[in-house]
């Protein structure tokens, strides 16, 4: 597959889906040749890209570089600028240049039917104070082309008009048809403090992570269990993202996470960063997003956790050195 040229992204992650893992390869050999950030990398490392023939033996790029490089191919231009929110200690900020918007339509919709169903058959309703008060979140356009294509009466943004949402929510429950409502970790507490007992039935409560500096930072099973006992639902689901990324993981529960099937997170040793834990271990996630095709689908993250046998994940925390992102929680002691 000719991956300068246009193609057809369907087949790409149909593709992506039937054989990951060559895909993965020719993508590896396609950004070491033609991605001038990532193969400065690999040769200052050492790699030759030749000799890779397995995923476990592609190196993965620092995430911090998004702070500092332009991640993009040659002969590519980027058509969005996403920005992550950077830190008001350091005022870093990430920029994932993408040059294929499609790719990214596409990916968090199928994965969004992949794991909930057709965003036509819900009330999608945003709670995403912070990122709304800023431009370049993918996050934000992610949620409004769901809210665009839902066909629910009550779905779209909610900023702090808590007493709306609210009112929308009853409604939305009342018509029985399945609603989402996804938030910020900071407004959706910020919400059951308001209505400390707000029981649900249709509703599906979907967190993305972040108090961006507006509460302390909690565990994700602190958190879950006080949104929980608010709206007296069994299960708080979760959502993992990042500026870097194109692809999304869910969690439906329990804080384990899932990908789609063009994305894959590994664990590594902490202090190799070519060495791997066993599964089931504590590591550093690296991440394969083949939705990344024109800046780089191999990123080491920050993101401290353990992956299991079936390819799920769980997020344990950060690295010490790493700054504050929008998915961030507290290492679980």
């Amino acid at each position: 597959m000719n991956f300068i040229n246009q193609f057809d992204i369907q087949e790409y992650f149909s593709l992506a889906q039937s054989d990951f893992h060559s895909l993965a390869l020719n993508v590896f050999r396609f950004q070491a040749s033609h991605n001038p950030v990532y193969r400065q990398f690999l040769q200052q490392i050492n790699c030759t890209p030749a000799a890779i023939e397995n995923i476990h033996d592609i190196p993965f790029l620092p995430i911090s570089l998004f702070k500092t490089q332009k991640i993009l191919t040659y002969y590519q231009q980027a058509e969005t600028i996403f920005t992550s929110s950077g830190t008001a200690q350091q005022n870093a900020f990430s920029q994932h240049h993408v040059a294929r918007m499609e790719m990214y339509e596409q990916s968090f919709r199928q994965t969004f039917s992949l794991f909930y169903d057709t965003p036509e058959n819900y009330h999608i309703l945003a709670l995403l104070p912070a990122y709304l008060e800023r431009e370049g979140s993918s996050l934000v356009y992610m949620a409004d082309a769901l809210i665009r294509q839902s066909k629910g009466a009550y779905s779209g943004f909610y900023l702090y008009d808590y007493e709306s949402l609210a009112e929308k929510i009853i409604k939305a429950e009342v018509s029985g048809q399945k609603t989402l409502l996804i938030g910020v970790s900071f407004a959706l507490l910020d919400f059951v403090e308001k209505y400390p007992h707000f029981p649900l039935k249709n509703t599906i409560i979907m967190e993305t992570g972040g108090m961006k500096g507006k509460r302390p930072e909690l565990t994700r099973p602190e958190l879950h269990g006080i949104l929980s006992a608010a709206f007296a639902v069994e299960k708080i689901h979760s959502e993992y993202g990042m500026t870097e990324l194109l692809s999304q993981a869910y969690s439906q529960g329990e804080g384990i996470f899932a990908c789609p099937p063009w994305m894959r997170v590994l664990c590594g040793d902490a202090y190799d960063p070519r060495a791997w834990v066993a599964s089931g271990q504590n590591g550093v996630l690296r991440i394969i997003d083949l939705a990344n095709l024109y800046s780089c689908s191999f990123i080491a993250t920050q993101d401290v956790g353990k992956v299991f046998p079936d390819g799920t994940f769980e997020i344990l925390g950060r690295t010490d050195n790493s700054d504050l992102r929008g998915c961030n929680l507290l290492v679980e002691a």
